[in-house]
């Protein structure tokens, strides 16, 4: 793995944790010689992590639709930032550009990203690992409904260990690297009787 993409709040959040965390895992990356690839913004958790890695000596690649310029606040101190045209480009990119997706708590668009990347494992568009981090148990709404849609046969149990989720971006690295895709194919589901 060279560069992990992570998808973050654009907001803070209203717990410190959340910071903290985007600060310890903008730190880890550098530390593990991995660069960040991101929304490209300077606000929010991402703003937070970006900060982070910079600061860290790291490198980081922002992709930022230019509608979302006076929103997200493009930032200007990092490696590279990417303009796009589209969330579509955006998205695309920045697969294209990772060995591996985190999430950090967000909002909508943080859950359309991580919802994206984790049907484009299921279907195999993508072998690569895909993380929560899962902080002060931020995501543990989501795993509870993961584990529903699984127990009500809409997510097999295979495509619903699909996502790695850790409370500490150390255990959530170890977990990359430790990382065996599972094999493609086979049916999603069984078809019913008639």
């Amino acid at each position: 793995m060279r560069k992990i993409c992570v998808y973050a709040g654009s907001n803070p959040g209203v717990r410190p944790e959340y910071r903290e965390a985007a600060r310890t895992l903008g730190q880890e990356l550098v530390a593990r010689g991995l660069g960040l690839v991101y929304g490209g913004g300077r606000v929010g958790l991402m703003g937070t992590l970006a900060e982070a890695v910079t600061e860290a000596g790291g490198e980081v690649i922002g992709v930022l639709p230019l509608a979302l310029f006076p929103r997200e606040l493009p930032y200007t101190n990092g490696t590279q930032l990417y303009e796009v045209k589209s969330m579509h480009e955006r998205k695309a990119l920045m697969a294209d550009l990772a060995d591996g997706f985190i999430a950090l708590p967000g909002g909508y668009g943080t859950y359309d990203e991580l919802f994206e990347i984790m049907t484009w494992a299921q279907l195999g568009i993508h072998f690569k690992p895909v993380g929560l981090l899962n902080v002060a148990s931020f995501f543990d709404p989501l795993l509870s409904l993961i584990e529903h849609s699984s127990a009500e046969g809409f997510i097999s149990p295979r495509h619903a260990t699909l996502i790695i989720q850790k409370q500490t971006p150390a255990e959530l690295l170890d977990s990359f690297e430790a990382y065996v895709p599972a094999p493609a194919g086979g049916k999603w589901t069984e078809l019913p009787e008639r």
